[in-house]
């Protein structure tokens, strides 16, 4: 039985930071997941992309 719900990974676009772990499901959400997250190095809230 293949999984639907996969574990993502999320990078801040602007320094490249991998803090964030979150999962998705791959039926309902195929594009990759971009959403707004707190980056502790930039100190607010940065835009954080889906990694491969």
């Amino acid at each position: 039985m293949k999984r639907l719900r996969q574990t993502i990974i999320l990078a801040c676009e602007e320094t490249g930071e991998r803090i964030y772990l979150t999962n998705k499901n791959k039926r309902n959400t195929p594009e990759r997941l971009v959403l707004k997250k707190y980056s502790p190095k930039l100190r607010r809230r940065a835009i954080f992309k889906e990694m491969k």
